[in-house]
């Protein structure tokens, strides 16, 4: 199987071809269909092997570039996975025009963060304190959130409780 075959626009596909990935690992041929039916998903998968395509490409694809509220939060556990994170999906986007990808993390200027945010961002890429901080404050609004990604779960669930709206 190739990426052709999961049926993504050719934006992504580009950017696919930029990063060199050729055909999708196991983790990435399950996930993303089911991803893009709208499913729930639970993947485990060793490091190195393509979770971050796994929800990521389905996020992307599934994003209105029309509208500037944050469609998807990715929870993180740590800033510099949340900054992988961040980076990996721009590199996906890099080929689809006005999206937004703002992470938001401790140890960073917030006032620099609620700045980004200003402008709106699809997509939030979050450590759960910051992000807590940040909807405190009535600067990340993940009401229209449609996806929610827990990126090393296990770790990210056990910092602190985190309640998102529900639809």
């Amino acid at each position: 199987m190739n990426f052709q075959e999961l049926n993504l626009p050719n934006a992504l596909l580009r950017a696919l071809r930029d990063k060199e990935y050729e055909r999708p690992t196991p983790i990435q041929m399950q996930a993303i269909p089911a991803a893009l039916e709208g499913r729930d998903i639970l993947g485990t998968a060793q490091t190195g092997t393509g979770k971050t395509a796994a929800f990521g490409i389905p996020l992307l694809q599934r994003i209105d570039t029309d509208s500037k509220e944050t469609q998807a939060i990715v929870l993180s556990p740590t800033r510099e996975l949340c900054l992988q994170i961040a980076d990996d999906l721009n590199a996906f986007a890099r080929y689809i025009p006005h999206v937004h990808i703002v992470p938001v993390y401790g140890g960073a200027s917030i006032e620099a963060q609620i700045r980004s945010l200003r402008h709106g961002a699809q997509i939030i890429v979050a450590t759960p304190g910051r992000l807590i901080d940040l909807m405190h404050r009535g600067k990340a609004r993940p009401d229209n959130a449609r996806n929610v990604v827990f990126d090393e779960a296990d770790e990210t669930v056990s910092y602190t409780h985190l309640t998102l709206p529900t639809t």
